[in-house]
């Protein structure tokens, strides 16, 4: 399998858009503050969430109290769509957000089995797709190949410069690494100049076919 996966764009939205539309005009708008809960792990699956502006994130705590976070969901994500009565993970707005919420139920009743059920199989592949994303990214042998594909990940095509929306707690739990590592390769990388930080945010990559030779 190609590492091609753990080069995608993270930050791209790939919504069904029909499903996208009847939330919005079945939902309601919401607010999150910063590490507000959308809904926990384990809880029912009742609700439908559109990510309006913002990014959320998703986690689930192991046996051993460890925390993992699973993805990333950006403007015009949908989540809650699971193919299990229970949600997986939890999920949490990372700073400051706006989704429209609307209840399964009245999603259902608006755009009919056949709608929901195809939108919850194309949530299922396009889950599979961040999920061997994530397990490549794993699967890499050092720090410097987890976190230099993790920032090409979140660079996607554009560019000049990058916003790093998770602090570095959320990369180390997300690549699972610890926050000292994260911490030190970012800072090894610096001073390689395969990556500039202006801001403890704002990223750019000056030297981006280096960083993706050994990312690969």
């Amino acid at each position: 399998m190609s590492l091609a996966f753990a080069m995608d764009d993270g930050r791209t939205a790939r919504p069904a858009s029909l499903l996208a539309d009847v939330i919005s005009r079945q939902g309601a708008p919401a607010r999150f503050a910063a590490n507000e809960e959308l809904y926990a792990q384990d809880d029912q699956v009742e609700l439908l969430f559109l990510v309006q502006r913002g990014v959320v994130r998703t986690t689930r705590l192991t046996l051993e109290g460890r925390r993992q976070v699973g993805g990333f969901y950006y403007p015009g994500d949908i989540l809650g769509l699971e193919t299990g009565p229970l949600h997986r993970f939890g999920a949490e707005a990372l700073s400051e957000a706006e989704l429209c919420v609307a209840r399964r139920a009245s999603v259902r009743a608006f755009a009919g089995d056949t709608e929901l059920d195809r939108a919850v199989l194309d949530a299922t592949r396009l889950e599979l797709e961040r999920a061997q994303s994530h397990m490549l990214m794993l699967g890499l042998k050092n720090a410097r190949g987890k976190v230099g594909a993790f920032l090409l990940s979140m660079a996607g095509a554009g560019g000049p410069m990058f916003e790093l929306a998770m602090s570095r707690q959320d990369m180390a739990d997300y690549l699972g690494l610890t926050i000292e590592t994260v911490s030190r390769t970012l800072s090894q990388l610096q001073n390689e100049a395969l990556v500039e930080f202006p801001s403890a945010r704002l990223f750019r990559l000056p030297r981006r076919d280096a960083l993706e030779a050994f990312a690969a």
